[in-house]
């Protein structure tokens, strides 16, 4: 019973700083660069970031709560690892697609995710109780010539994902299709040709996205305790994630959009991050350390 009270306590601690977090950035970083909410529209982002507060907490602490690392070691690569999936990530969408924000403000949400990153990130580990360094075995580190195949597998899986989910998920919505000037259905091969003729520069980037991905869950692969289907629980986890800040009304991005963003990278990202760690533990050298320091 005792340690049921105080892992909810520290659940608790870890939802009310990323909320606290999440305010105080916000307000002093982005009040000023995005449109001011109403009074009634302002009550939902508070409703919706306490939703998002509590995702967040959840899933980061089981991830920090399960890693074999600590200390310094653990914070810098949950800082670095929280960053690119919250912040760098879908930001490069942003700036990539939408071409209405108010000036400054791109560059505003970069600064303040970091900021983000290096103040809860510290905070949640020594909450949960992981600030203290132990002693803990690293597994050998891939093989870079068994990685260079992998690697190709995952960024070829990972265009065909994001362009599949892309077209049966969010543009099959009316609201998605007016918002980015799209017209209407076409079939996905007509659109997908379109995209490689029109636009071959966003195949690029995809590519690029999919080797960010992948390096944001080499770590989490490593440090995590168990058997490898809790890494691939874990990398799933915190990629669905990085999409429920779609939850917060957002007046650059209608309700419809934003839900049908959601769906699409909820679903995308969760199979892709399971993806990456099949793909990358095939290997006995991979896998093994995963079982050997289980829990």
């Amino acid at each position: 019973m005792k340690v049921v009270i105080l892992t909810a306590i520290r659940f608790v601690a870890v939802t009310i700083l990323y909320f606290v977090t999440f305010v105080v950035v916000s307000g002093a970083l982005l009040a000023n660069a995005a449109l001011q909410p109403d009074p009634a529209e302002a009550g939902r982002t508070l409703l919706a970031l306490f939703v998002v507060s509590l995702i967040t907490a959840a899933v980061w602490s089981y991830v920090i709560r399960r890693a074999r690392w600590t200390g310094w070691k653990l914070t810098v690569a949950m800082i670095a690892v929280f960053y690119g999936v919250n912040t760098l990530m879908p930001q490069i969408e942003t700036a990539y697609f939408v071409t209405r924000l108010p000036p400054g403000m791109l560059p505003r949400l970069f600064i303040a995710g970091a900021i983000m990153a290096v103040i809860f990130v510290p905070l949640a580990v020594l909450i949960l109780g992981k600030a203290r360094s132990q002693e803990n075995e690293s597994p050998p580190r891939p093989q870079t010539r068994a990685l260079i195949p992998k690697l190709l597998v995952i960024v070829i899986a990972y265009v065909i994902i994001y362009f599949t989910f892309g077209y049966f998920v969010a543009w099959r919505s009316p609201a998605v299709r007016e918002f980015y000037g799209g017209g209407e259905l076409t079939g996905f091969i007509t659109q997908l040709a379109n995209v490689l003729r029109n636009e071959p520069l966003l195949v690029l980037l995809q590519a690029v996205r999919a080797l960010l991905w992948t390096a944001l869950a080499l770590p989490i692969i490593r440090m995590m305790k168990g058997e490898r289907w809790e890494a691939g629980l874990a990398v799933a986890l915190l990629f669905a994630t990085t999409s429920a800040q779609l939850l917060l009304p957002n007046p650059l991005m209608p309700f419809e959009v934003r839900m049908a963003h959601l769906l699409e990278t909820v679903t995308s990202n969760f199979l892709f991050g399971w993806l990456i760690v099949i793909v990358i533990c095939t290997s006995k050298q991979a896998v093994a350390p995963l079982v050997t320091h289980g829990k």
